[in-house]
This record gives structure tokens, C-alpha cells and sequence, in this order.
């Protein structure tokens, strides 16, 4: 599935811009690459998304993270004749699961680095797989709102 290749270009992206951070910068360094809005600061997540944790908090999501790659693996095999933007969003997903995971295993933590603000009001600070799996959702959600309702609508 060329799909995949998508997918394993995208892990292949998080992991080298990790390492070149993590190789690079000091933990909690902050680099400006457009003041005020943009800058690449270095940071981890022990916990999931958003900094939260809890105690074991690493192995549970590790275990949740290979049990869920698992069964994105088997989705997209099942619905490799459907529309693009459905298999497309289910690859993204994919691929922010085992960018992150690649972390949580062999780390022990996740390296996140983009770091957006609007002047005092930062985001939380995420890395490419985080962003992988925000706009995979964004996909399978557009997927199954918008078309599968037209697709009803037209079957009808």
C-alpha cells in the first residue's frame, strides 16, 4: 500500500528532526524563529498529550500506543478500497502513533519542539507526530461528518 510509504516517510520525519533537537539543544533551550509566535524549544512529555501524567503513566501509554498501532494497522488494511481521505487520515494517525511511541520506548519520554504563541499565550509545545495526528483526525472526521453523509444522501 503506497499509503504506507506515506506513513513511514512521515515517522522517518519526526525521528530526524527529534534527533537533530535533541542533538543540538539543551533541554528547555527556546530558539526564536519568528519572535513572538514561533520559536523551536526544546522539551519532553513523560505523560500523553498536553503534559498529562500519572504515576506508570510511560508504560500504560507505551502499551495503549502498540495496541493501538496494531489496530491501525489492521483499519487501514480493511479499508484499503475506500476514499483516499479516510485511508489518508488513518495513515497520519498511524504514523504520529509510532513517532511517539518510537520515543516512549527507546527514550522514555517524548521530544516535543514546535512552539507557537500569539504573545504571552503559548500553546502546548508539540513535534510531528503530534501534528500527524491532529490532522488524521481532522481527515477521519471530515471523512465520516461531511462525505459519508453526501454518500447517504447519494445512495439514498
Amino acid at each position: 500500500m503506497r499509503i504506507l510509504f506515506v506513513s513511514a516517510i512521515l515517522v522517518f520525519a519526526d525521528q530526524i528532526t527529534k534527533g537533530m533537537v535533541r542533538i543540538t539543544m539543551s533541554l528547555y533551550e527556546s530558539i526564536p524563529v519568528i519572535t513572538d509566535f514561533f520559536h523551536i524549544t526544546y522539551v519532553t512529555n513523560d505523560g500523553m498529550a498536553f503534559g498529562l501524567n500519572f504515576p506508570f503513566g510511560i508504560y500504560v501509554f507505551s502499551g495503549v500506543s502498540i495496541l493501538f498501532t496494531g489496530f491501525l494497522f489492521w483499519y487501514l488494511w480493511t479499508i484499503q478500497d475506500h476514499g483516499i481521505i479516510i485511508r489518508t487520515g488513518i495513515a497520519l494517525i498511524l504514523a504520529g502513533a509510532i513517532g511517539n511511541l518510537i520515543d516512549r520506548v527507546f527514550l522514555g519520554e517524548v521530544v516535543d519542539f514546535l512552539d507557537f504563541m500569539v504573545g504571552d499565550y503559548h500553546w502546548y509545545v508539540f513535534n510531528i507526530a503530534d501534528s500527524c495526528v491532529t490532522v488524521g483526525m481532522g481527515f477521519v472526521l471530515y471523512d465520516s461528518l461531511i462525505l459519508e453523509r453526501k454518500r447517504l444522501v447519494q445512495a439514498g
